[in-house]
């Protein structure tokens, strides 16, 4: 039979999400979009301005695709995963993430958010989020998932992850599950390097698999595969998920029946582009059942994957009827929550729609300020320390070290660390410090000496470990003055390394809202009443 290569080139392009540079359609996106029919576009930060901008950003790239005889619009998606994942910027709200939401111990705040961020996505353009994280983070020594997870227990996570999904679902925007079929209980971040998972079978199903089962019966539109080997499913030595028929078809098709999209996760990060590499892992993904290949960075990649998939169909390596399956669903799903109708292309009063739609609301804000105040926690106030009278009598000390980006996914616009603004808010007598990460020895001594000056001392921490620098810090502060209250601003375990301390909080991210609520909760100016949705290891020498 042979092959129609121009229709064979539109379906491969509607299998493509691609990224790329800038606030502005490129002539390196339009061409794509034009002449390769690519169907799927990802944002990043480095395309985010303004919600004016962004709303004009998304309906330009909606025109090109419409003049260029897409059959149907794109799907424009993006990480907000809210917490310390998020993409949006100034003028859209800030939204409190997974495990803050967990901390809650209320599955309802989990729709609240997912309804909000939602509606400001969808009428920024953005009708599919890559969210929510279904991956239980029982490890905790996991360098890329940790508070992206609503928690440690699959009960727990189910129940979040199902009420995001629903939440986001009801504002018309696509979800995605991920990081199939787990990346919880990793040592290892998969942007830098291919992570295992030893567990057998038994253990897959009864754990990490059973949000994303819970979420695949409530409907889920779309599941990303992850870039972790697991023997137990995969018997060729380090094959990554993203690459295996045995997960893919085999478990995630046959055996647990989700007929919906797959996606892989980008296909440039370390664990592929450093193995097999982007083009050929694009090939042997889809040849494992998966139907969206994301190449979010470089253009050579981009065109390599698309040219490496065409010459396999050609080759017949990728059958056709592989090809035409992943379209079908493609083309279903977009069918589902697309419409050319619903792109608004007419001239309008662009901020005047965007507030009408709710983007940064006074009412969003007022929901996740509550949240916030049932999420954050106070695991330990020893001899009562806070409340702290504002009657001007205390002088506070507030140290903190910089926020170094500490996890690839994260966006480097959002790594600014406002703690001593946040309490300086509260309480004038406040004086700041601002230490390098890790904090020198010399800050350290510095710090140490100015310690004992101060009544009390608040010591903001980024994920501390035994020994490390952060660790010598907050303990030799202590040594010199006992008043010492530590707001733990990532990770929340970091208690188990500093168990001497009167006063630990966990905000679970370093989002100024976050750190604003902890803030005031010190002052008696808010009740917070957030519980850890995770297990604190017991005292760890240090």
């Amino acid at each position: 039979m042979k092959l129609n290569l121009t229709e064979i080139h539109k379906k491969i392009g509607q299998l493509m999400v691609v990224g790329f540079n800038g606030k502005k359609v490129t002539p390196e996106i339009r061409k794509l979009i034009r002449e390769y029919h690519v169907g799927g576009i990802i944002l990043f930060g480095r395309n985010i301005g303004t919600p004016e901008e962004v709303f004009n950003l998304t309906r330009e790239l909606q025109l090109e695709a419409k003049n260029a005889g897409h059959e149907r619009p794109l799907f424009i998606c993006i990480d907000q995963e809210n917490g310390v994942v998020r993409r949006l910027g100034e003028g859209t709200t800030i939204f409190p993430g997974a495990m803050l939401l967990g901390a809650t111990g209320r599955s309802e705040n989990a729709y609240i958010t997912g309804l909000a961020t939602g509606r400001e996505l969808k009428a920024l353009g953005i009708n599919w989020n890559l969210a929510p994280v279904a991956d239980i983070n029982n490890n905790p020594d996991n360098p890329v998932i940790g508070v992206r997870s609503y928690g440690e227990t699959p009960e727990l996570v189910s129940d979040f992850a199902k009420q995001a999904m629903k939440g986001m679902n009801d504002a018309g925007v696509m979800t995605t599950l991920k990081h199939f079929p787990g990346h919880g209980d990793t040592a290892v971040d998969s942007h830098l390097d291919l992570p295992v998972i030893n567990h057998d079978m038994e253990r897959l199903m009864n754990v990490e698999l059973k949000p994303f089962i819970a979420c695949i019966e409530q409907g889920a539109d779309t599941v990303m595969t992850s870039h972790v080997y697991f023997p137990a499913i995969e018997d060729q030595k380090n094959v990554p998920a993203t690459l295996s028929n045995k997960v893919i078809t085999g478990l995630l098709r046959n055996k647990i029946g989700f007929d919906g999209v797959v996606t892989t996760d980008c296909m440039e990060m370390n664990a592929i582009s450093e193995g097999i590499g982007t083009a050929e892992g694009s090939v042997q993904a889809l040849q494992a059942g998966v139907d969206l290949i994301m190449v979010s960075h470089l253009q050579t990649r981009q065109y390599e994957s698309i040219n490496a998939i065409n010459a396999a169909i050609t080759s017949g390596d990728i059958e056709m009827e592989v090809l035409d399956g992943a379209y079908e669903r493609v083309m279903q799903l977009k069918d589902k929550y697309l419409s050319w109708a619903d792109i608004p292309f007419h001239e309008q009063k662009v901020s005047e729609y965007l507030k009408s739609a709710g983007v940064g609301s006074n009412l969003h804000r007022a929901e996740s300020y509550e949240i916030y105040k049932q999420g954050i926690s106070i695991l330990k106030n020893e001899s009562h320390l806070i409340p702290i009278k504002k009657d001007g009598h205390d002088r506070i000390l507030v140290v903190y070290p910089k926020n170094n980006y500490a996890m690839m996914v994260e966006d480097k616009r959002y790594a600014t660390f406002s703690l001593g603004k946040a309490v300086k808010e509260c309480y004038e007598s406040t004086e700041i410090v601002e230490v390098s990460n890790p904090p020198t020895e010399k800050e350290i001594s510095e710090v140490q000496t100015m310690a004992g000056e101060y009544d009390i001392v608040v010591v903001g921490t980024l994920t501390v470990q035994a020994n490390d620098a952060q660790t010598k810090l907050v303990n030799a502060i202590y040594n010199h003055n006992k008043n010492v209250i530590v707001i733990a601003t990532r990770s929340p375990y970091d208690i188990a390394y500093l168990p001497d301390v009167p006063v630990y909080i966990n905000t679970y991210e370093f989002t100024y809202p976050a750190l604003e609520t902890a803030a005031k909760a010190i002052f008696g100016d808010v009740n917070v009443k957030g519980k850890s949705p995770v297990t604190i290891p017991n005292k760890v020498e240090v």
